[in-house]
């Protein structure tokens, strides 16, 4: 029975798929549980998926899961999710960003919490100055019009417990949101410090003017979920079991 599954969404990154599965194997080994890693390939146009598959080759417990095309990072987070077997579920990037040393402290979280996603509090460490700027504008108008407290929903650094995601219904840019959309369900969802590295390879996939403006309209959809969820509690289901008499 699978214990663990880390989900990695994959576009256009061969350079750092063999350094990231070296650290996240020393990581995963060290945990004593049992893993599995699925590389989720997003239509990439490099060597992504040919060096997934001979970690497969390797060690069975790597998985590929390869989209018919490039289908952007809520869909590859979707289908990772919904490809994962275990009982907890670490969703990361794999431009070596992310540090795969934090997964035992987001985890460490999941026997009182249900979800914990990464906030990255030395993000300067990692980014340019307008990436950062920008990120803390946006995370300030996400959580002004969403009333909401998270003080990192860009980082994508995240674990669930599996149930969490069983019914999480996603669409195109969700991603971001996905701690809202938990915490709307009645979820208990806890923010925690990561490391943010710089990107060692390549560029970002995501410009900033663009993001933002796509972000916001996103933002708008998850305004308008929030203020119309039903939230209601039943006191009393008098004769509700008669039908299994």
């Amino acid at each position: 029975m699978v214990e663990l599954s880390v989900v990695i969404p994959v576009y256009d990154e061969e350079e750092s798929l063999r350094p990231l599965w070296e650290e996240l194997r020393g990581v995963l080994d060290g945990l004593g549980r049992v893993f599995e890693v699925v590389f989720v390939d997003d239509g990439s146009r490099d060597r992504s998926a040919e060096i997934i598959r001979g970690f497969h080759e390797a060690d069975r417990r790597v998985r590929l899961v390869r989209l018919k095309a490039n289908a952007g990072e809520t869909a590859a987070t979707d289908a990772g999710f919904k490809a994962a077997r275990g009982t907890w579920v670490v969703v990361m990037d794999a431009d070596l960003q992310n540090d795969p040393r934090d997964i035992p402290t987001l985890l460490a979280h999941l026997g009182r919490w249900d979800a914990v996603t990464g906030w990255r509090a030395k993000r300067g460490e990692g980014d340019t100055w307008l990436r950062r700027v920008s990120s803390r504008v946006a995370n300030r108008v996400r959580n002004r019009l969403s009333d909401e407290s998270i003080q990192d929903s860009g980082c994508t650094f995240r674990a669930f417990r599996r149930e969490c995601l069983r019914d999480l219904v996603l669409y195109r840019g969700f991603h971001r949101f996905i701690p809202t959309l938990l915490k709307m369900r009645g979820y208990r969802v806890l923010e925690v410090s990561v490391r943010h590295r710089p990107r060692r390879f390549g560029r970002s996939k995501y410009g900033v003017l663009n993001r933002a403006f796509v972000a916001f309209a996103d933002l708008l959809v998850v305004r308008w979920m929030n203020a119309r969820v039903l939230r209601y509690e039943v006191a009393e289901d008098l004769g509700g079991d008669l039908l299994h008499e």
